[in-house]
């Protein structure tokens, strides 16, 4: 981190919507306020099972105020967020692990793609509504974000390996230790102490806190 620059986390998972809107936000206010905005691609269903929480449309009155708010957050930080009833089932039906060590692998070989790539999952699975657990749909989210088919393929065959599991549990597990318990989380370090900020709806007090 350069002087004086606050590094902010953002811990997310590509089947959270209003990750990507989170993601978005700070993407567009990382060369606007003083931040070094780091990438942390972490999974989502472990952070529920460390912490006991619960996917919040389960619950049918939240369900019908978070369509409602997607929306509405969607329109208003123009993100194409595409939102309807049967995708409460379909994310509980989608495994994001393959995309998420997918993503990792690039983090932690060519982080220059990680945010095209992030954006191309999010792209693909809340506007296109695709599936993005098989590897040929995870190889076309990768051409399409500028990965060349090779790269894409060495990609495919990290995520199996220990090193890319390790990584992305290890982010999981510090994304926990923050006191995250959903995502988005968003930490930032500021005055030589982490603030964690939990959803899309806090960053104007994240830019507060940090003297933004």
């Amino acid at each position: 981190v350069s002087m004086g620059r606050t590094l902010v986390e953002l811990f997310y998972d590509v089947v959270s919507p209003y990750s990507w809107l989170g993601f978005e936000v700070l993407c567009r206010y990382q060369h606007i306020w003083n931040i070094d905005l780091r990438f942390r691609p972490a999974f989502l269903g472990g952070i529920m099972q460390a912490t006991g929480n619960k996917p919040p449309a389960m619950l049918p009155k939240r369900a019908e105020y978070m369509l409602k708010d997607i929306k509405r957050m969607a329109k208003y930080y123009q993100v194409p967020v595409q939102i309807s009833e049967n995708d409460f089932q379909r994310v509980l039906g989608t495994g994001t692990l393959g995309a998420m060590r997918f993503i990792t692998a690039i983090d932690m070989t060519q982080p220059q793609y990680l945010e095209p790539l992030s954006r191309e999952f999010w792209l693909r699975f809340w506007s296109q509504h695709e599936d993005i657990s098989q590897p040929e749909n995870i190889l076309a989210v990768a051409r399409q974000a500028g990965l060349s088919s090779e790269l894409a393929q060495k990609l495919l065959e990290m995520i199996s390996s220990p090193a890319v599991k390790n990584r992305l549990r290890e982010t999981t597990e510090e994304a926990i230790k923050y006191g995250a318990f959903g995502m988005p989380a968003v930490v930032a370090h500021f005055n030589g102490e982490p603030h964690l900020f939990f959803g899309s709806d806090r960053l104007e007090l994240l830019g507060s806190v940090i003297g933004e």
